[in-house]
């Protein structure tokens, strides 16, 4: 059983240019996540010939009012042709848009009827823009009480809950599993029930968000239920290295290789 493996490359080799770590997840034979491209020189990430599995799909903007809609839209479209320029898979949303140390730029404890209404107008637009663009977007759950706090749709019921009623070819689950452990557990049920809208499950173990075999989930089981169910998409390790990045990337490679 053979899963397409991926890493993010912002997480990993931080003391080297952003290209060099394309190259050598490459190199290493895995996908390359990517987060913020202004960030990044995007001729020089082309050049590297990586396949980039995933990519921050926004610069700003928000599901949930009229304003930031607009803006999560207008900043979606652009950042897709970034995107194709890369042949980049997916391009990842949030509720809200992220700031420093992944908090919410425009924080919401109480997401209203009205909300989530407002959402799933907003992302039917975002599958409009999609299928124009020839581009998938995934939706990611995030957690609250630890990295996220004020995120709106941030549990994965509720991120499965929007992509599940639009269901659209063209707007997938980014299911993180770190995320879920944090904030409600049930793993494998939990990627059982999100199946047929999964675009890209991401992995981290938790506590610390480390490779895999570092804290307390157990994924060799969680890979052998995933093969079971005939998963076989992209599993990208959205962690950072406890100690050597190659180390990591060994550990997360051993967890998720099954025997046929």
């Amino acid at each position: 059983m053979a899963f397409l493996l991926a890493a993010c490359a912002e997480m990993l080799w931080r003391d080297k240019p952003i290209e060099w770590r394309a190259t050598r997840l490459k190199e290493l034979g895995f996908g390359v996540g990517l987060w913020n491209w202004p960030e990044h020189d995007i001729a020089k990430l082309e050049q590297t010939g990586a396949d980039f599995t995933i990519m921050n799909g926004y610069l700003r903007g928000r599901l949930t009012d009229d304003e930031g809609a607009v803006e999560l839209l207008t900043t979606a479209r652009e950042t897709a042709r970034i995107g194709k320029r890369l042949g980049v898979k997916r391009l990842n949303l949030h509720g809200t848009g992220l700031g420093d140390r992944g908090l919410p730029v425009s924080p919401i404890e109480v997401v209203t009827g009205a909300m989530w209404l407002k959402a799933e107008d907003t992302l039917r637009r975002i599958c409009d823009l999609a299928d124009d663009e020839n581009v998938t977007f995934t939706l990611e759950n995030l957690n609250l009480p630890v990295d996220h706090p004020g995120v709106p749709f941030g549990r994965a019921e509720d991120t499965l809950a929007l992509v599940s009623a639009i269901n659209h070819p063209r707007l997938r689950l980014n299911l993180d599993l770190y995320h879920a452990q944090i904030g409600e557990g049930n793993l494998i049920e939990l990627c059982r029930k999100s199946l047929p809208w999964i675009g890209e499950i991401q992995v981290a173990d938790v506590p610390g968000r480390f490779e895999p075999g570092t804290g307390e989930v157990n994924w060799r089981g969680i890979a052998k239920a995933l093969a079971k169910m005939g998963y076989d998409g992209p599993i990208g390790m959205e962690a950072w290295a406890i100690g050597d990045a190659d180390a990591a990337l060994v550990a997360f490679r051993e967890a998720f290789t099954l025997d046929d």
